[in-house]
């Protein structure tokens, strides 16, 4: 039976980067992110729901997020509508990944984790995390959003310090040395607890 491992932080805190160091360590990783791509592809599972509803968004690659991004901010209770139909399709992908790996150490890659309620699902937590002038920067530097907008993406997360209390593992991404012998750390202890189970 695969060990789910949810992994979880705020906007520039090192969720991709670590996610890979657990793939090179030989875990299988699931992408929330890839996920939601998927499904909003052309012929995605998201995307014929969504055309019934709001065709204005959809064109011929699959849903466009600029679209729907916009159409979100001119009537707020579409995100509602749309997350009813993208959640449980997000959540059976999840699922369907996890019986095609029963025999790993699956990380769960889920920017929302806590938000959506999906830790009930995961045998552990595990959030990343560094200083908030850190996050600002990397995610500033970037260069695709202003700090206005990066400053309403982290009001509308959970506070990463709840994250972090919440999380049965804390990695701090400062460095990539530092980050990897955590990984490295955190997987020594999975595997002890899976093996004392």
């Amino acid at each position: 039976m695969i060990f789910k491992l949810g992994l979880t932080g705020s906007i520039g805190m090192g969720k991709s980067t670590t996610a890979q160091m657990f793939a090179d360590l030989g875990c299988a990783v699931w992408d929330a992110d890839a996920a939601v791509h998927r499904l909003y592809a052309a012929g995605g599972k998201a995307t014929e729901e969504i055309a019934k509803r709001y065709p204005d968004v959809v064109d011929e690659n699959g849903v466009s997020r600029d679209k729907l991004r916009e159409r979100i901010s001119q009537a707020p209770e579409v995100l509602k509508a749309v997350e009813a139909i993208v959640h449980p399709l997000v959540r059976q992908d999840r699922k369907d990944f996890a019986l095609e790996h029963p025999d790993k150490i699956g990380v769960f890659d889920i920017p929302l984790l806590f938000e959506t309620g999906g830790e009930t699902e995961m045998d552990a937590t595990l959030c990343v995390t560094v200083p908030p002038e850190l996050q600002e920067k990397r995610v500033l530097e970037r260069g695709t959003m202003t700090p206005a907008q990066f400053q309403q993406i982290r009001d509308r997360q959970m506070p990463n310090a709840e994250k972090c209390a919440r999380s049965d593992y804390v990695i701090e991404t400062d460095t990539l040395e530092h980050a990897r012998a955590q990984v490295q750390a955190v997987l020594a202890d999975i595997k002890s607890r899976i093996e004392n189970a």
